[in-house]
């Protein structure tokens, strides 16, 4: 029997929601499941994730096959570098405790980038936001200026029309009877 970890889709339509799960290869996508090890939510900024990385860990180790999506997820929160680590472990590189305390190092370095994205992100969407609420704001002062320009133009004209008809003019020559 041949093992995936891949993800399971839930939510309505065009609101995703993925469960990350470990089912048997010949299941249907959103059938039938061995385990659940976390929740994935693409809609989100940044994307939502959480995972179960030591149950994660074991079934990689027992031989899982992650999908694509799945292994970009697994990789993102680390589960494939403590893999990597482990395997450095079972050869006799290092001992378990060096293995967990450079994961820990690498764990906070990958935290402290992830929040300077999301910070970076927030900023950009604020300039974004900041420049098209100025952009209408010159819209509307250029739309009241010209209507206030059409407004004086218009009582300049009534002004005018209104001086021609004061002056008297000359009475006109009577045709002849």
């Amino acid at each position: 029997m041949s093992v995936k970890i891949r993800l399971q889709r839930h939510g309505s339509k065009k609101r995703p929601l993925y469960f990350i799960v470990v089912a048997n290869s010949t299941s249907p996508r959103d059938g039938k499941f061995i385990e659940k090890l976390g929740t994935y939510n693409p809609l989100s900024n940044p994307a939502g994730i959480r995972l179960n990385r030591e149950r994660s860990l074991h079934w990689l180790q027992n031989g899982a096959q992650p999908t694509n999506t799945c292994r970009r997820i697994l990789s993102f929160k680390g589960v494939l570098f403590l893999k990597h680590l482990m395997r450095g472990v079972t050869l006799g590189l290092f001992d378990e405790n060096t293995a967990l305390e450079k994961f820990e190092k690498w764990n906070g370095e990958h935290e402290e980038v992830v929040v300077k994205r999301q910070e970076a992100h927030r900023a950009h969407k604020a300039e974004k936001r900041q420049a098209a609420v100025t952009e209408s704001v010159k819209k509307v002062e250029e739309k009241q200026a010209a209507k206030a320009a059409s407004l004086a133009s218009l009582a300049a004209e009534a002004a005018a029309e209104t001086s021609e008809d004061a002056t008297p003019e000359a009475p006109a020559a009577e045709t002849a009877e």
